[in-house]
């Protein structure tokens, strides 16, 4: 896996610390971008969120802080810190910050 260049590589990282909230803000920061896939690392404030969209390939999201609530093909998952969901390929899905929340986006194309 390459890291973007501005990722300390070889160091041990709080993953929530590589992102802060911002008022009013969904703040992202990219750690790594290859052909193969995505690590992301989000901030939402609370009442932030993603509209519903889909993806050609599985998103897992690692909930560091807070909760949010995740919806898949309409159906609502409450997901608090310490949990994950995994958003299906070519399932609309959306997601909603009930408490600022922070989160570790995995997408892998296949």
């Amino acid at each position: 896996m390459q890291f973007l260049s501005k990722t300390p590589s070889g160091e041990v990282l709080t993953t929530s610390g590589l992102v802060n909230y911002q008022e009013e803000a969904v703040v992202s920061r990219t750690l790594s971008q290859t052909k193969n896939g995505t690590v992301t690392v989000f901030a939402f404030d609370e009442g932030q969120g993603l509209s519903e969209h889909t993806a050609p390939f599985d998103a897992m999201a690692f909930l560091l802080e807070g909760e949010a609530q995740v919806n898949i093909q309409e159906k609502e998952h409450l997901v608090k810190a310490g949990e994950m969901i995994i958003m299906p390929a070519d399932q609309p899905h959306s997601l909603m910050a009930l408490k600022g929340f922070k989160m570790l986006l995995v997408m892998v194309r296949s």
